[in-house]
């Protein structure tokens, strides 16, 4: 019997999350091919303070939680799956060529010294202390990294757009207030939508998102009853109407709205003027996501006309951030969902389980 789930998942390098109503796994595929399945520990804020779980403030609550789980988790998969031991192998390879030579000429002229050096300790226990300071630094840095990935998308999708359309109004040489919450939301989704273009075409991207298929095709055959098997769940299409690409270009929607209505409410003064015009934007983002984040609610437990319409071009955008898997993918998805299906039915959405 079909039914709708409230579990849902990410794609990670060689591997999924999932998440269920009472706990999140991690499948990843290893480099001997076997798969590492672990929990996931999550502290939500809903948990100590009930208001962050209510509507249009748990959007932006959980876009923040599921944000940070999922870069712990990303760079979690990095390690497990010998992601990050790429950039080390041809150094490591290189190694024995160069330190052949050497120890051999040692062993012939100084006996001695070349018996006594394998037996040194800390030949063998160097490799362990560069390699915490590496990963410190590689955290640093990864912190580093997604802040000024904030920032270069506070740029991208609130300050490009508004210079954008100054440029615009000038050279149409007429006053288009009124147009600036609508041109300035098309102008951003087509920012998002060449952005996820770009980035689709590297290959290990290409191999997130052929994870990120084998996700949704996992999710539909579950909520289909059918059993979770390889050749089932090839069956499935790939797009979700729960999916967080949808979200966030339901966000980008809910911008034009939003927008839209500050161009009338607020005086000329301030929308003509961006270092008062985008601030107030960024002061509304919790609004934005918080309704976004409702609306892909309605369209995950609803299937209407009117839900369709408004998942339409969510689900057409997926076309981009989810490819079809190989059956390897969707074995690690099975093996991820498994672990956070509730035996009491918790899941699914309008059952009444707390």
């Amino acid at each position: 019997m079909a039914k709708k789930t409230s579990i849902g998942g990410q794609a990670l390098i060689e591997g999924i999350m999932m998440k269920g109503p009472h706990k999140t796994s991690m499948a990843v595929r290893k480099k001997d091919g076997t798969i590492d399945i672990s929990e996931v520990k999550e502290k939500h804020l809903k948990d100590k303070c009930r208001i962050f779980g209510w509507p249009l403030i748990r959007g932006m609550v959980n876009l923040i939680e599921s944000m940070m789980i999922g870069y712990k988790t990303m760079m979690q998969s990095a390690d497990i799956s010998g992601f990050t031991d790429l950039e080390d192998e041809p150094q490591k390879t290189e190694v024995p060529e160069t330190a052949e030579a050497p120890v051999a000429e040692a062993a012939e002229t100084e006996p001695p010294t070349a018996t006594a050096e394998p037996e040194a300790v800390p030949t063998a226990e160097a490799p362990k202390e560069p390699d915490k300071k590496e990963s410190v630094l590689t955290g640093v840095i990864m912190t580093v990294g997604a802040v000024l990935g904030v920032a270069l998308a506070l740029v991208l999708f609130m300050y490009l757009p508004s210079l954008a359309f100054k440029g615009i109004e000038y050279l149409a040489g007429a006053d288009l207030k009124m147009y600036k919450g609508l041109i300035e939301g098309v102008l951003k989704m087509a920012i998002f939508v060449s952005y996820i273009a770009v980035v689709a075409l590297e290959k290990d991207i290409k191999r997130v998102f052929m994870y990120h298929g084998a996700e949704h095709k996992t999710i539909f055959c579950y909520e289909s009853g059918k059993e979770l098997t390889v050749q089932n769940v090839r069956g499935f299409k790939r797009f979700h109407p729960r999916c967080g690409t949808s979200f966030m270009f339901l966000m980008l929607a809910v911008g034009i709205l939003i927008s839209s209505v500050l161009v009338v409410v607020l005086p000329d003064f301030i929308v003509s003027r961006n270092y008062i015009w985008v601030p107030i934007k960024i002061l509304l983002l919790p609004l934005t996501c918080g309704l976004g984040y409702e609306l892909i609610k309605i369209c995950g437990r609803h299937d209407n006309f009117i839900t369709r319409i408004i998942a339409a071009p969510g689900l057409w955008i997926q076309r981009l951030t989810t490819k079809e898997p190989d059956d390897d993918m969707i074995e690690i998805a099975i093996a991820a969902v498994k672990e956070v299906i509730p035996e009491d039915g918790s899941d699914e959405l309008g059952c009444g389980c707390k």
